[in-house]
């Protein structure tokens, strides 16, 4: 083998493997390693943050004259 030749991916051990069964099990690995690299790529979900700790629920809304403004007002 010379320096500039590359090693191959896949080494038949046992059998005779037809083209066709070579060329699924490339497609099924090839495959898998992209779901793999697609996964470690992808953003973590973060976990939504706990009611209480939302700020804003300390925050009244704005008060409105009218029938069960004193409703509104306790919030």
């Amino acid at each position: 083998m010379s320096a500039h030749e590359n090693p191959p991916h896949l080494v038949v051990v046992r059998g005779e493997p037809t083209a066709e069964e070579l060329a699924a099990l490339t497609a099924v690995l090839s495959a898998r390693a992209a779901a793999a690299r697609a996964a470690a790529e992808a953003p973590v979900p973060t976990a939504p943050a706990s009611g209480w700790r939302d700020r804003s629920r300390g925050l009244r809304t704005r008060l409105y004259p009218g029938p069960g403004a004193w409703r509104r007002s306790l919030r």
